[in-house]
């Protein structure tokens, strides 16, 4: 059996903030995939999540990121910052986290079997 889904919706988010993400938006009816990943700045663990929907969810779905998923400042030890050779000792920097990064794909097709 085919559906017809027109968007990709690929949301990288914080671990912190991804479940409740998820909760919000199966309550809101949208199907998600949970994928987890690495990367960024503070090597920190991400959440990838992936789902198709129609065009006109999106902007319910990217409401849904921006209110669950709200950048924060965080204080990081300067040892734990990924620069080449290290640096000394110091006073933990401030650093901006969390927040999210939203792609939006078009799809031709979609198959579900």
């Amino acid at each position: 059996m085919a559906y017809f889904v027109q968007k990709l919706l690929i949301i990288i988010a914080a671990t912190e903030d991804a479940d409740r993400l998820m909760d919000r938006m199966t309550e809101a009816g949208h199907p998600v995939t949970k994928i987890s990943s690495t990367g960024g700045f503070l090597r920190r663990g991400n959440v990838t999540l992936l789902s198709g929907l129609e065009a006109d969810a999106v902007d319910e779905v990217l409401a849904l990121v921006r209110a669950e998923c709200q950048p924060r400042d965080e204080y990081v030890p300067v040892q734990a910052l990924p620069f080449p050779g290290g640096l000394p000792p110091g006073e933990p920097l401030q650093v901006r986290a969390g927040g999210a990064t939203i792609f939006v794909v078009d799809v031709d097709r979609f198959d579900k079997v």
